[in-house]
């Protein structure tokens, strides 16, 4: 995402209600881990990569480049927030000369069900739409991934198209903050 845009990174700590939006930090490393390994957390993803795998090749500080916020549960990672230019030779783009800013996340599973993903996301999401104005944020996801369509839905994404990905039917949304209220 080094092509985001005039944005200074990493921006102070975007703190809400419970979370802390951060850049990575050398103590993050066994939680980027967990995440890549866990079968639940990949199901949609590709699926989960060999543990040994991360152990070697995770670097001391994993996840830090622009566009990567760590979200922090009371000093703890418990996912991350990515915001990365989708790569113009993907299906599914809102403008045309394509690379919008796509909405990513992950979080471990302890952290699901609790409101942490919308908190986060919206968090980055007001960011992003204080950074750089006007510009539509996109968001992919399975169709079969009912968490992540929820989600996509609760943070003011509007389908746009589902096409087929990876074997899969894709869900592809665009959130404008002109569209959000209050």
């Amino acid at each position: 995402m080094t092509e985001l845009g005039p944005v200074a990174w990493p921006p102070a700590p975007i703190r809400t209600e419970r979370l802390v939006l951060r850049e990575s930090e050398a103590r993050d490393r066994g939680a980027f881990i967990e995440l890549f390994a866990s079968p639940e957390v990949r199901t949609y993803l590709g699926g989960p990569h060999s543990r040994d795998e991360l152990e070697r090749e995770v670097p001391e500080l994993a996840g830090r480049r622009p566009g990567l916020f760590v979200i922090d549960l009371d000093g703890a990672m418990i996912g991350t927030v990515t915001l990365d230019r989708r790569d113009a030779e993907r299906p599914g783009h809102v403008r045309p000369d394509a690379g919008e800013a796509e909405l990513g996340y992950m979080f471990l599973p302890e952290a699901w069900g609790c409101g942490y993903a919308v908190e986060a996301c919206a968090a980055a999401l007001g960011w992003f739409a204080d950074e750089l104005p006007g510009e539509p944020v996109v968001l992919c996801t399975q169709t079969a991934n009912d968490r992540s369509m929820r989600l996509a839905v609760k943070l003011g994404f509007t389908e746009v198209q589902r096409f087929e990905e990876w074997g899969a039917e894709q869900w592809f949304g665009v959130w404008s903050p002109v569209m959000m209220s209050g």
